[in-house]
């Protein structure tokens, strides 16, 4: 693919909708590349990657890609059946504030997020988990903000990390230890950033030996401590589908993603193998994810009672 770059007039169209209730979000339009305006963070040290044509018409086209997947989670030892969701959207985000732009800036920056959910029971209580991702569309530095929320019977807890002059850390939790925190930390990989990453440029993928700090979910489930982990990572390619994996030898994991090689990249399925339980009774079990179906639509217009058929599009 051979990038294109547009004129230097901004071309900008955002919609911003404000509701009671639900999550109403708008794909941001084709901004300028060359615009001295739309400078990444003052932490980059990358030149801006060009978008080709194919990103702009697949990613700018005023819709999310919406994947579900049938999902066998790991959880206290033994196999959970479930569903999975990855969402994939353009929207502009702001860098300092560290949230959604409702409208035009100049500095504004393209984000591609994912906002990846999983929906399980554990016996007689559900688990619902949501992670956040933002990641800019030049894959010129590390991902702006990352988040999770996981809400069981238990209680509920949320992570977060701000990408500033470090990262910033903050969690809340209702396991003791574990209750507030917030602290600085060094920028390192973060493994929540692999997944949009792929999605913009695969053969950019870290690989070798490397210093990870592992997704939000894994490190809050498993009430591990927040840190860069020595990981190493790989990538391949047979039949049409790549698979990068990112291995831990310290925690004893490793997260398998597979996603077409062509162009957009999608994820088919995905695998996380880990020790699940907690002391001498934890197992290692895998984790599975397989594509179930896919859909490209404006859904934060979709939120009527008569839009609920659309559900069954997506298998949930």
């Amino acid at each position: 693919m051979k990038p294109i770059f547009h004129n230097s007039k901004l071309v900008y169209v955002f919609f911003s909708i404000t509701l009671f209730v639900g999550c109403i979000e708008k794909s941001e339009q084709l901004i300028d590349e060359k615009s001295p305006n739309n400078q990444t963070t003052k932490q980059s040290e990358k030149p801006k990657k060009p978008l080709s044509a194919e990103f702009k018409g697949y990613w700018y086209a005023g819709e999310a890609e919406l994947t579900s997947y049938t999902l066998e989670q790991a959880r206290y030892g033994e196999l959970r059946d479930g569903k999975a969701v990855l969402i994939y959207v353009t929207e502009p985000f702001l860098p300092e504030k560290q949230v959604k732009a409702n409208g035009q800036n100049p500095e504004n920056i393209s984000v591609l997020k994912l906002n990846a959910t999983k929906k399980f029971l554990t016996g007689i209580y559900p688990y619902s988990i949501m992670n956040s991702t933002f990641y800019p569309v030049y894959d010129n530095q590390h991902a702006l903000k990352t988040s999770l929320s996981v809400q069981e019977w238990c209680g509920h807890v949320y992570s977060q990390i701000n990408n500033r002059e470090q990262f910033e850390f903050t969690s809340h939790s209702y396991f003791e230890g574990e209750a507030d925190q917030h602290f600085n930390m060094d920028k390192a990989i973060l493994e929540n950033e692999i997944w949009t990453k792929a999605r913009i440029d695969p053969t950019d993928l870290p690989t070798g030996e490397l210093e990870v700090i592992p997704a939000l979910e894994f490190i809050r489930l498993g009430h591990k401590e927040l840190k860069a982990y020595h990981a190493m990572g790989s990538i391949s390619e047979k039949d049409g589908i790549t698979t990068y994996i990112l291995t831990y030898p310290d925690l004893e994991r490793t997260l398998t993603i597979n996603f077409t090689t062509a162009f957009p990249y999608s994820i088919e399925s995905w695998t996380e193998e880990f020790k699940s339980g907690f002391g001498p009774n934890a197992k290692l079990l895998t984790t599975k994810a397989t594509k179930l179906k896919r859909m490209k639509t404006a859904y934060w217009g979709q939120n009527s009672n008569q839009d609920l058929f659309l559900r069954d599009s997506l298998g949930l």
